[in-house]
């Protein structure tokens, strides 16, 4: 032990360096350690040992939701989009597929998380040298590594389909290079590995985390990502996909199932069940406030939430998921999420110029149009309460609920998510923070001229499509003089996630299945019953705001899909699900490839109704069947000849 304690100050040092350094550096801790000391000594010693598995939390590195400087993929759909990188240049690249093996972008992940799993498994199969730890902490510990190496191979699968599935003791480094190398398993093989890893670490895994701890997984993290792996492992892309045929292992062993399966959806079911009886989540929900709450539309149910939306604010549930009001130990609704997240760098790049900004992240017009009005309605549907209306201007600050004057009337009416998530032109920001007294609670709008608006002398720095977002924003956050911004947390998984699950999982199934529960205790039984359906599907409606789907909306299988695709759209808009869910049920070809339109961003206010005429975007938009898996980087496929590279990658 003389080893340890000679270096361990020095050691601690050089560990909390690297750890202020940005996780883009894919640190590997046990480098350092070898320097020093051996793998054996270095988890004789608590300190070292938990410093391995806090390095191994650095691998998620935030890379499911955020900017185009760690994850790109919220913006490479039919979303947002950003213009601040080679004067947008960046953005088409996405958008038009000009990505290929050598040309990663921003999502070369593949190394990067094998790296992750190599440290987790080093970890699992050392933390037991550790006499300074309790028993019952080891477990914890290696139960926390598991759910890591698991979510990992999670985050592979979901970007690359199935990949090569690593001993978990490791390869043997004493063995030729050609011994090493290690083919695709099947997607199946992926699922099974990856959700029997999650249900081992669920029997282990607390219920609940308190305080500091509140990022480290729990039983529910395990048992809601599981459902998700399913939920995929089910969805017409890996199902029963003939289109990948010939999407084989160098022996010729069909690498996702031509067979469709629909126990897959109920396993899908079952799993998302199983997060639900835990009784642990539930959405979130603000308070009704009769100074502040908006009006419900007529058609909604008044009844106390659940059973209709009475006795909340719809408008604050929503935003409050997200926008630091709400403490991350408090929100029932995170499932899992990441502390260290970089939302406020995603806050940055939407703050208007005006503001001490980057202004520029636009959201896509179809994403505007995918909102509701306040009963439910379409936006072209003339039977609702207020009927849409594509022209015309406000002329006071009372004239519609939650619209300033002089704004555009085809904001009004519509329902309470559209006004958490879409900063549209002539909003308020309320930037209360701020000791500039003339800076609070300031109008915003992109007409070209204006300091918030297109620019001949910055291509860079100006909403793309006139229109852009304030989820995650809080009134108190500000980039101004004496300005703060509230700590905000990645909401990795939702319960919100969960219900919309169930609801996709039951919808698919024809008969009836018998499944048997995570810890082998019993089985469960699902089909699709309606009841269940509507009774998790109202709750996110109700949240909203709006009216439950009618009977027959319920009682059609494909119109409650279509209803169901469009509610995570809207539900989960910058979240990072919107580029898989449109992948994993195959409907990117027609979706990305429809052409981007923006308002007219070249009209000054001068011209104001002009500015709300629609033309196309300059991103020409483009999706190819072969994008529905991303390619393999090129230099693994070099260091490793028993790789085959996805279908219509080179």
């Amino acid at each position: 032990m003389r080893k340890i304690k000679t270096y361990k100050l020095k050691l601690i040092s050089i560990i909390g360096f690297l750890f202020l350094m940005n996780s883009c550096d894919y640190l590997e801790v046990d480098h350092y350690f070898m320097d020093m000391l051996t793998q054996e000594e270095a988890f004789q010693d608590k300190t070292y040992t938990e410093q391995w598995l806090w390095n191994t939390y650095s691998y998620l590195s935030n890379q499911e939701m955020g900017t185009k400087g760690n994850t790109a993929f919220s913006f490479a759909s039919d979303e947002a989009l950003f213009s601040d990188w080679e004067g947008g240049k960046l953005i088409e690249y996405y958008q038009a597929g000009e990505y290929s093996a050598s040309r990663q972008l921003k999502e070369d992940r593949w190394g990067h998380l094998y790296r992750g799993i190599r440290q987790a498994s080093i970890f699992m199969a050392n933390v037991d040298k550790c006499p300074e730890l309790s028993k019952n902490i080891r477990e914890d510990y290696r139960a926390q590594a598991r759910f890591l190496r698991a979510y990992f191979y999670w985050m592979l699968i979901k970007q690359y389909g199935p990949v090569p599935i690593l001993p978990d003791a490791g390869l043997n480094i004493s063995k030729s290079y050609a011994e090493l190398e290690v083919p695709r398993n099947t997607y199946d093989e992926c699922v099974e590995y990856i959700t029997t890893e999650l249900r081992q670490a669920a029997r282990v895994l607390p219920m609940q985390r308190q305080g500091n701890w509140i990022g480290q997984p729990t039983k529910g993290a395990a048992l809601a990502a599981r459902a998700k792996v399913l939920l995929y492992a089910a969805s017409p892309l890996y199902n029963g996909n003939s289109e990948y045929f010939n999407f084989t292992s160098k022996e010729g062993e069909a690498l996702i199932s031509q067979k469709y399966n629909e126990e897959k959806w109920a396993k899908a079911a079952v799993a998302a069940k199983e997060v639900m009886d835990l009784g642990l989540y539930e959405l979130h929900t603000a308070e009704y406030d009769p100074e502040k709450t908006t009006a419900l539309a007529a058609n909604v149910p008044t009844a106390s939430y659940p059973a209709g939306a009475g006795g909340i604010d719809p408008l604050e549930s929503y935003r409050q998921v997200f926008n630091g009001e709400v403490l991350a130990s408090n929100n029932r609704e995170l499932v899992f999420l990441r502390p260290n997240s970089t939302i406020v760098d995603l806050l940055k790049h939407v703050t208007p110029k005006s503001l001490n900004g980057w202004n520029s992240h636009a959201v896509t017009l179809k994403q505007v149009d995918a909102y509701y009005l306040n009963d439910g309605k379409d936006i072209g549907d003339p039977s609702a309460q207020h009927p849409y209306k594509a022209e015309g201007f406000t002329t006071s600050n009372n004239d519609v609920p939650l619209l300033a004057s002089n704004v555009s009337l085809q904001y009004a009416w519509r329902e309470p998510r559209f006004y958490a998530s879409i900063a549209f032109p002539g909003s308020i920001w309320p930037n209360k923070s701020t000791s500039l007294q003339h800076l609070k609670n300031k109008q915003i709008f992109y007409y070209k001229g204006d300091i918030d608006g297109k620019s001949n002398a910055d291509i860079e720095h100006y909403v793309l499509t006139g229109i852009a977002f304030n989820k995650f924003i809080s009134d108190m956050d500000s980039f101004n003089e004496g300005g703060q911004t509230k700590h905000k947390v990645e909401p990795t998984i939702r319960y919100a996630d969960v219900l919309l699950w169930y609801c996709e999982a039951l919808n698919q199934l024809t008969g009836t299945h018998q499944i048997e529960s995570f810890d082998s205790q019993n089985t469960i039984t699902v089909s699709r019953d309606v009841n269940a359906m509507q009774q998790a599907f109202s709750r996110i409606r109700f949240r909203a705001g709006l009216p439950d789907l009618d009977a027959s909306e319920y009682a059609d299988k494909n119109t409650f899909l279509n209803k169901l695709k469009r509610e995570r759209q809207i539900e989960f808009f910058l979240e990072g699900a919107r580029y898989f869910d449109l992948r994993r049920w195959k409907d990117a070809e027609v979706q990305e490839n429809m052409k981007l339109m923006k308002y007219d961003v070249d009209v000054t206010n001068a011209d104001q109704a002009d500015f709300y005429n629609r033309v196309p975007l300059w991103i020409n938009k483009k999706f190819e069947k072969r994008m529905y898996l991303w390619p393999i980087p090129k230099s693994d496929l070099k260091m490793n000849s028993m790789l085959v590279q996805n279908p219509g990658w080179e």
